[in-house]
């Protein structure tokens, strides 16, 4: 399966972004997706994720209520709209599709990854 990741810029504290990520290859339905990411000096971070039915989805606390999973499965989509964003969102975001229900925090079951999509959210 291959992904590629789209959308990102540099936008100002209180902007949105749609990211999105198209998956080629194996069906869409057989994995479970998220995005990742991975700010200057941090570590790599599981941001939301979709399990492969769409019925579970999770969001890191620093993000609910501002950001949004989504996947449309006909058009082999993966999406996360970021609103209100802070400058602490600031990184390079990573979408994957993993192996199982569910993307595991650590991306240890991740079987491919997207190039990664800059953000940049200046104060």
């Amino acid at each position: 399966v291959q992904l590629q990741a789209s959308g990102g810029g540099l936008v100002q504290a209180g902007d949105s972004l749609r990211l999105s990520c198209a998956v080629s290859g194996r069906t869409f339905s057989s994995y479970a997706v998220g995005w990742f990411r991975q700010g200057p000096g941090k570590e790599r971070e599981l941001v939301s994720s979709m399990s492969r039915s769409g019925g579970y989805i999770y969001y890191r606390d620093s993000v609910k209520g501002r950001f949004t999973i989504s996947r449309d499965y006909a058009k082999n989509t993966l999406y996360l709209q970021l609103n209100s964003l802070k400058p602490e969102d600031t990184a390079v975001y990573y979408c994957a599709a993993a192996i199982g229900n569910i993307v595991s925090a650590d991306g240890s079951n991740v079987r491919s990854w997207g190039q990664g999509t800059q953000v940049t959210v200046s104060s």
